[in-house]
């Protein structure tokens, strides 16, 4: 009797130190993975149109970049669908507005343009303002002083803060000056990469066919006028446009990413310039 006792003692005993020891151990997984955690998740936007072969070499480069320094992140491929002239930062507005749900930060990132230096050039949380990280010091075509494309890294809420960028630029050029001059209206300290390894020959690659890919330099009646005006009241805001398709793809690599259809409104009224009028051209 006595030793049926002590089995049965020994045997509760058993039990409750395997269930703290349970306890404790589920208690320390739970920790590890919370701390694990990524606090911020970025949103890479990529204008596109035309440009297959270009993004099965951005989106494996960028996706084993981004891992490597443990940056969370989503590819945010915004295609113009229409038949409009490209509009660069309407596109960017876009997939500001359809990933802001889900990230704290964006990066608005041309998708000729690949970063090399990955040890020193960083796409971390931009927390104390705007990042540049296409620096006219660094970029192996573009160094004047107020150029901020290429690659912009800002948080959501700078972001909305200005409002984004301006949709009344059709073709190419301008919508980055016009972003400049909105977030040094709104006080916005912009950050730049700075005493790198590397220089302006190799922290980036341009990938850019300019035989293949021609861009539009017309400009149409009052366009290029009208192009000196910041307009801070229209961003994001007035950007009007309709998703065709949303969908999840891959690359033959495997990187997986968004991509979404759309056509862009345009205001003849404001914006007569959204589609070519070759008469009217003016130089």
């Amino acid at each position: 009797m006595f030793k049926i006792r002590v089995v049965i003692r020994i045997g509760i005993l058993y039990c409750v130190l395997f269930f703290l020891i349970s306890f404790w151990y589920s208690s320390k997984i739970e920790t590890n993975e919370t701390n694990t955690i990524p606090k911020h998740r970025l949103a890479v936007i990529v204008p596109f149109r035309n440009r297959s072969s270009e993004l099965e070499q951005f989106l494996p480069h960028m996706n084993a970049y981004l891992h490597v320094q443990a940056i969370d992140h989503i590819f945010m491929i915004i295609n113009q669908s229409d038949t409009h002239r490209f509009n660069r930062a309407a596109l960017i507005n876009i997939g500001f507005i359809e990933s802001r749900t889900v990230v704290d930060y964006i990066v608005m990132h041309d998708i000729d343009l690949l970063p090399l230096n990955y040890r020193e050039l960083r796409y971390d949380y931009p927390e104390k303002g705007p990042v540049h990280l296409a620096s006219p010091k660094y970029h192996p075509l573009y160094n004047y002083s107020t150029y901020v494309g290429g690659i912009l890294m800002i948080t959501c809420k700078d972001f909305e803060r200005v409002n984004g960028m301006s949709p009344l630029y059709w073709g190419w050029g301008r919508e980055d000056d016009n972003l400049y001059a909105r977030m040094k209206l709104a006080g916005m300290k912009i950050y730049r990469p700075y005493n790198l390894s590397t220089n302006s020959s190799n922290t980036f690659t341009h990938i850019h066919d300019k035989h293949v890919h021609k861009r539009d330099y017309a400009k149409y009646g009052q366009q290029k006028v009208a192009g000196r005006k910041i307009y801070p009241e229209m961003g994001f805001n007035t950007t009007k446009y309709t998703i065709i398709n949303k969908t999840i793809q891959k690359t033959k690599t495997g990187v997986e990413y968004n991509m979404l259809d759309v056509n862009i409104e345009c205001n003849y009224n404001l914006t007569p310039w959204c589609d070519h009028r070759p008469t009217n051209i003016s130089k």
